[in-house]
């Protein structure tokens, strides 16, 4: 079984709230649906830690409110290697709209010095070593370049780490640089490094074959709704899952489909097998207000109706 560890560098707590539709200008009344000590590769671990596997998470937290991450962390027996930095971890405040989609209001939380930098990349390419696969999720923090990051990847991808890049803007367009071992950037993601709209299947195809061109094994573009597609050296895979009819929140709907991927990965499934697990414990996701798997039984229908189509190979 592979062992994991994840790497959350902008490390944030949810406040996750439902309403019909937002008024701007206006009062709106909120449903709160919870504040949940988060970030992306902190929602990956909690799902795998759902789903049965040990997992180590690091990355950054700051040092004046990291007590609730400190007791999640111990309460989901998860291998605490955060480095804590002068500061507080930020707020991200998440609404999910009935007749739309999430909005997101991300604040600004710590600061990342040279020192502090410095420490954690000499650290994390010692531990992350020992691990089988290596997710690297979320924003870059203030103080962290593009290029920063992306020296830190290359450097991990030479010493021959399979990393799972999970980002987005200047974080995802400096890691592809690295050549990660496997990129799940979104539809709207790979319009944006493509550089125009990717209206239909066939251009998302095209666009995610020259990302994978430039030395990517694996490709996955997730599309919302429309499922998900898989590019890999030997084939093309296309995964639906069922329509979700009752929709809480789509919040950690990416991170749960990336912790699906990797336990299909560590549990050494087929493709279309891994594919099919991860489209449905993405679809699972958006019925909670909170990410993880509270029991993986429920699970079964869902994956009993995701659709697999093998588009080439």
């Amino acid at each position: 079984m592979a062992t994991v560890a994840t790497i959350t560098l902008n490390t944030a707590y949810d406040l996750v709230g439902r309403l019909k539709r937002i008024e701007r200008g206006e009062v709106n009344s909120v449903e709160t649906l919870g504040l949940f000590p988060a970030g992306k590769g902190i929602n990956v671990a909690k799902v795998l830690k759902d789903l049965g596997l040990d997992v180590a998470v690091g990355g950054f937290l700051g040092q004046d409110n990291q007590g609730d991450f400190e007791a999640m962390f111990s309460r989901l027996g998860l291998e605490d290697k955060f480095h804590r930095v002068a500061g507080k971890t930020r707020i991200n405040v998440k609404i999910t709209e009935t007749e739309a989609d999430v909005t997101d209001l991300n604040f600004s939380g710590y600061q990342i010095d040279a020192a502090d930098w410095q420490a954690f990349v000499r650290d994390s390419l010692s531990y992350c070593r020992n691990y089988d696969i290596i997710a690297v999720c979320g924003s870059l923090p203030h103080g962290v370049s593009p290029q920063q990051f992306a020296d830190w990847l290359q450097q991990l991808h030479d010493a021959g780490v399979k990393v799972v890049l999970d980002s987005s803007n200047q974080a995802l367009t400096a890691g592809l640089q690295a050549n990660p071992w496997l990129v799940k950037p979104n539809h709207r993601e790979l319009e944006a490094w493509i550089g125009h709209s990717l209206p239909t299947l066939a251009d998302i195809i095209a666009a995610a074959k020259k990302l994978k061109a430039q030395g990517i094994a694996n490709v996955i573009i997730s599309m919302g709704a429309e499922g998900s597609l898989w590019l890999s050296d030997k084939a093309i895979i296309q995964a639906r899952p069922p329509k979700c009819k009752n929709v809480v929140s789509t919040v950690g709907a990416g991170d749960s489909m990336v912790a699906g991927l990797i336990y299909g990965f560590s549990k050494q499934l087929a493709p279309q097998e891994t594919l099919a697990f991860a489209s449905a414990v993405s679809a699972f996701a958006v019925s909670q207000s909170n990410v993880g798997v509270s029991d993986p039984a429920l699970l079964t229908p869902i994956l009993n109706d995701v659709q697999i189509k093998l588009i080439e190979g």
